[in-house]
């Protein structure tokens, strides 16, 4: 038998008995104690196995890992400025058009109620 096999069914024993001695005197402080190790115990063993199932599954994966995606911005076109020649009569250089943002709309001011 395996190390984690041995393991898990000596715990599971291990609670399953201190469960019994629980459901028959619950309110015994050191019965409820001895439940809750017993509880810990198998959740460790159990943690153990997963990360056995883990390890297991990675190595007998023969897909390739996911590539890590590149960065937004590096995605991003670079914006080339509107040319403005009205500015000189159509004449002469190009001046860029530069958009300027909607100016920000104030709250009106509190009414006073008279």
């Amino acid at each position: 038998m395996d190390e984690i096999q041995t393991r898990l069914s000596e715990t599971s024993k291990t609670c399953l008995e201190a469960y019994g001695n629980w459901v028959e005197d619950k309110k015994d402080s050191n019965v409820k104690e001895a439940l809750q190790s017993a509880i810990h115990e198998l959740r460790k063993v159990s943690s153990r196995l997963e990360i056995e199932l883990a390890v297991s599954e990675r190595d007998h994966s023969t897909s390739k890992p996911l590539p890590i995606p590149a960065h937004r911005s590096t995605n991003k076109a670079p914006q080339t400025p509107i040319l403005n020649d009205s500015d000189n009569g159509g004449q002469g250089a190009k001046s860029p058009i530069v958009q300027k943002s909607a100016p920000r709309r104030r709250r009106p001011a509190p009414r006073k109620d008279s």
